[in-house]
């Protein structure tokens, strides 16, 4: 599973956010999702930075912060996906480059689906670039599926793509 075996997904710790946007930051630019001088980068940095969601960690058996993943909620996450309650947004799952293929990305899907469902949230929801294609194919394994009539472009030239997964099959 992790680097050497052992991984853990946990909270972070008010400490770590730091560290957190620098792993978000280095991964979305080592796949060119984040060029140099983007104006989305404050904003992946500094995500759950305010206290709002929960930031959780991917840390490999060295006690090495490896990846990360948000859980925003209603109504912290109203916006263009969540619109209303019982849903909720993942936002910026990054895991850096080294550690890829290792299994973190999908330790941190499971994780954030599991604070999903212990928040009682019905509807998981997710924006993902075009060309993010490994992470499409995640999300499809952790059995999210398209949502073209929610997809959204937030500015000329991106269009992003939404995903969607029922937490609870009643909560339809």
């Amino acid at each position: 599973m992790g680097l050497d075996g052992v991984m853990e997904i946990r909270d972070a710790k008010p400490d770590e956010l730091q560290e957190v946007g620098s792993i978000r930051v280095a991964a979305y630019r080592a796949d060119g999702f984040l060029p140099l001088q983007s104006e989305y980068e404050p904003t992946l940095r500094g995500l759950g930075a305010d206290g709002s969601g929960h930031v959780l960690v991917a840390v490999a058996g060295d006690g090495k912060l490896v990846g990360t993943v948000m859980l925003q909620t209603w109504p912290d996450a109203a916006g263009q996906l969540v619109t209303g309650p019982g849903e909720a947004e993942i936002r910026a799952l990054a895991v850096l480059p080294e550690a890829r293929g290792t299994g973190f990305g999908r330790a941190l899907l499971a994780g954030v689906m599991e604070r999903a469902a212990r928040e009682q949230v019905r509807r998981l929801l997710l924006f993902t670039q075009r060309d993010m294609v490994a992470a499409h194919r995640l999300y499809e394994q952790g059995g999210f599926t398209r949502l073209p009539e929610r997809d959204w472009s937030p500015w000329p030239g991106l269009g992003l793509l939404a995903y969607g997964l029922i937490l609870d099959p009643a909560g339809r």
